[in-house]
């Protein structure tokens, strides 16, 4: 029956659409994907656009023209009244197509009925049939692209566009947040590669006043538990990042980022218990990593106490 072959082929044809645009749909949406095209295909894109644009006007200018000229040819010649007019011949042949009247029902009527429910065999509407044949050239052209032209970008495409994307963005995180390591924030990390990184530095900047083995000079000894301004990581974060100029030592924070203060810190700190050639004489403090760590334990509990006892 040509209506339910019709039925079918309209299943058919949705389920078709769905699969090829969901394809080309993504979270983002069209932001996302214009997002994602070179100014090629933007300018492509455009230039489309335009044409159809154009196209469009020029059809509203040409169906204008027509039913002018159709209503000055009806009043010049009065036999022409009972014709259809263009539109009704275009509509006919085009968009809804001719039926059945009502009257001549029976001549297509099926010989099944459902509860008293009947179906007629009625041609497809043209416009319908139109958008069929339309699908079919689009997944021709769609075919064709994609398996030989290779304009646009295929959903393994655009996955791993948008993986480079995210890997530059998190590239992106990562340098911000080295950028904003500082005295209050910074990590006590002995890897491998933190500890190459830092004495490569060491070795370019640090040597000069306290020695390639960390022995010290003119500077202090970083092999002992003696420490002027503190042993801890943000300690020497500090003293590397601001120096102190009143003894000579210079400020780093202009010449090395944050993560290589970070570096050249730790670096020095796995040198105490080293056995550098000519170590100098202690100089400061005893510093205690344990007693520091019981005194910020205290701080914190304190800081607990007292907001119990405000609230």
């Amino acid at each position: 029956m040509k209506k339910n072959k019709f039925l079918a082929l309209l299943s058919l044809l949705g389920m078709a659409s769905s699969s090829v645009f969901a394809q080309k749909a993504s979270g983002e949406g069209v932001i996302a994907a214009l997002s994602n095209m070179d100014s090629s295909q933007i300018t492509l894109l455009i230039l489309i656009v335009v044409v159809l644009g154009v196209m469009v006007l020029l059809l509203i200018l040409m169906i204008y023209l027509m039913s002018f000229m159709g209503a000055v040819l009806r009043k010049e010649n009065p036999e022409l009244a009972n014709e259809p007019t263009w539109w009704e011949s275009f509509n006919e042949k085009y968009i809804s197509g001719k039926y059945q009247p009502i009257e001549e029902e029976e001549e297509i009527m099926l010989d099944h009925s459902y509860d008293g429910i009947v179906e007629l065999d009625n041609f497809m509407p043209p416009w319908l049939k139109y958008v069929f044949y339309g699908t079919i050239i689009f997944a021709i052209g769609y075919l064709v692209n994609y398996s030989t032209l290779g304009w646009g970008k295929t959903p393994s495409e655009e996955y791993k566009a948008e993986l480079e994307a995210e890997a530059i963005a998190a590239e992106s995180r990562k340098a911000l947040a080295l950028a904003s390591i500082d005295e209050n924030n910074v990590e006590f990390d002995q890897s491998d590669q933190v500890l190459i990184a830092g004495g490569n530095i060491f070795q370019n900047n640090c040597v000069a006043c306290h020695a390639a083995d960390g022995g010290g000079g003119v500077g202090p000894n970083f092999t002992d538990e003696y420490w002027i301004h503190g042993g801890s990581i943000k300690d020497v974060f500090t003293v590397i990042k601001y120096g102190v100029p009143e003894k000579g030592m210079i400020p780093w924070q202009d010449q090395l980022s944050p993560e290589e203060i970070q570096q050249v810190a730790n670096f020095i700190l796995s040198l105490k218990g080293t056995t550098p050639a000519n170590p100098k004489e202690p100089q400061g403090e005893l510093y205690d990593p344990e007693e520091e760590g019981s005194i910020e334990s205290g701080e914190d509990s304190a800081a607990m106490d007292s907001t119990t006892v405000a609230s």
